[in-house]
């Protein structure tokens, strides 16, 4: 009995050396706050940093929205590191922008009776844009090592909020990741004016990539086809405008699948 207790407390003191050794934190990035004056509120920014990150080199930027910690940071990141391992993308920063209040952040105002009663905190997009313009560019320009490419990935209300930055304000990114937006919002009034919109700018070199899943909603389906139809035309005047429609997903599955394809057809060379 004397033996069989000593083992046991042989057993629980090996066990407590292995599960007591100290660990380290397992890191993919680096967390910066902003203090915006434009929004009025302190914002976290997930940022990821290529191996190897040399302050003597440049590095083009990729902007995630719903880039929080539990949203799509850490995936989207892995496909980055994954595809510049493989030598089929340069290294590149990711800026994961943390969420606050997405329905406020990716929504333009709407006078729909039914959606400013159902959601009466939306319609902020304008002062997040100008977030990204007046003060989130040029935090990231100036704290890391980057080059002039800067792109921006968007999905649901955040692939809204990219269309409209696309179709508003398309001088703040070189390339646009617009994954099953959710242009819906406001009667389709975006997709309405969107013509009226695109006369307005110059989308010399833009590279704009729309994807959506073949197993969404209808309307999610339909919606991105029409986007695409609206800036197809650009295409003829040194702008890459691409469609992706993907079998087999559903708006929960489409977002990895879709920026990995739109990665790759961007950097790939097809044999």
């Amino acid at each position: 009995m004397m033996k069989k207790n000593i083992q046991i407390l042989l057993w629980v003191f090996v066990i407590g050396l292995v599960y007591g050794q100290p660990t380290t934190p397992f890191q993919i990035g680096e967390i910066h706050k902003i203090e915006s004056k434009v929004l009025n509120e302190e914002r976290v920014l997930n940022v990821y940093l290529p191996h190897g990150y040399d302050q003597k080199e440049k590095y083009p930027v990729i902007y995630l929205l719903d880039g929080s910690a539990d949203e799509d940071i850490v995936h989207i990141a892995g496909l980055v590191q994954f595809m510049g391992l493989m030598y089929t993308m340069p290294p590149t920063i990711v800026v994961g922008i943390a969420n606050v209040d997405r329905k406020r952040d990716f929504t333009f105002k709407t006078d729909v009776p039914s959606l400013r009663e159902k959601y009466p905190n939306t319609g902020h997009s304008a002062p997040f844009i100008k977030f990204i313009a007046e003060e989130l560019q040029p935090y990231v320009r100036n704290h890391f090592s980057t080059n002039d490419t800067t792109s921006l990935i968007g999905q649901s209300l955040g692939g809204l909020l990219a269309s409209e930055i696309v179709l508003k304000n398309p001088e703040l990114f070189d390339r646009y990741y617009i994954v099953s937006p959710s242009l819906w919002w406001g009667e389709e009034s975006l997709l309405k004016d969107a013509d009226n919109l695109i006369s307005q700018h110059n989308y010399s070199g833009k590279y704009i990539h729309i994807s959506v899943g073949k197993n969404e909603d209808k309307i999610m389906v339909r919606e991105a086809k029409a986007l695409y139809k609206k800036l197809k035309p650009l295409s003829k005047k040194e702008v890459f405008v691409g469609l992706n429609v993907l079998k087999g997903h559903n708006h929960a599955t489409v977002l990895h699948q879709a920026i990995y394809d739109a990665l790759k057809l961007l950097y790939v060379p097809i044999a």
